[in-house]
């Protein structure tokens, strides 16, 4: 890693200016997603968390497929504040798809009847756990990424286009890419309203 862990923390923002003109190799990409994936916590170790890389022509199928599904909800009213944000994601080299194993899930709550309602909530905090691994991985190697959440409307055209499991479900997508330019100001709430401490 080239950035210690608080400075990856504190700069990674998300990025909507990105392009594909990326120096970080597809190996490494794929070392950052397998090591979140490996080492990223879950409640009972359940290991739910299903990732999906897409880069080259099926990032870009990806985005046809949102911007196309988004037209037909919005019809016919103006639609190039939202073709202006797909093609921002298009612009980007790839996409992580983050998925939560809803059989992992489901099993678990039969083995442990007591916590069942509690699986579904851990599960979702077990894959926002990876989405920042795999944040802060990206932009340990100098990549910018963004967290988007367009499902459920695309989840049955992702399932049918890559051939993922029923049992599989989308939570977020991280389009990435070479940074173009810097986000903007970040405001932070004042922390004595948000942090305490006791002795």
């Amino acid at each position: 890693m080239s950035k210690d862990f608080y400075s990856v923390l504190k700069e990674r923002r998300s990025y909507y200016a990105i392009n594909k003109d990326v120096q970080v190799t597809d190996e490494k990409i794929k070392e950052i997603v397998e090591f979140a994936v490996k080492h990223t916590p879950s409640s009972f170790n359940s290991q739910s968390a299903r990732i999906v890389v897409l880069t080259g022509e099926a990032h870009d199928k990806l985005w046809d497929i949102t911007t196309e599904t988004l037209r037909k909800v919005v019809g016919e009213g103006d639609f190039s504040g939202t073709q202006q944000k797909m093609d921002s994601f298009k612009a980007g080299y790839g996409t992580v798809l983050f998925f939560e194993d809803e059989a992992v899930i489901k099993s678990l709550q039969e083995q442990f009847a007591l916590y069942a309602e509690n699986f579904p909530i851990w599960s979702n905090q077990a894959s926002g756990m990876h989405q920042l691994v795999v944040w802060a991985g990206l932009e340990a190697e100098g990549l910018g990424a963004s967290l988007q959440h367009y499902n459920p409307l695309i989840d049955d055209e992702v399932k049918k286009e890559w051939n993922i499991p029923a049992e599989w479900k989308l939570i977020a997508q991280m389009p990435f890419g070479n940074p173009t330019a810097e986000p903007g100001d970040k405001e932070f709430q004042p922390l004595e309203d948000r942090v305490k401490f006791y002795k």
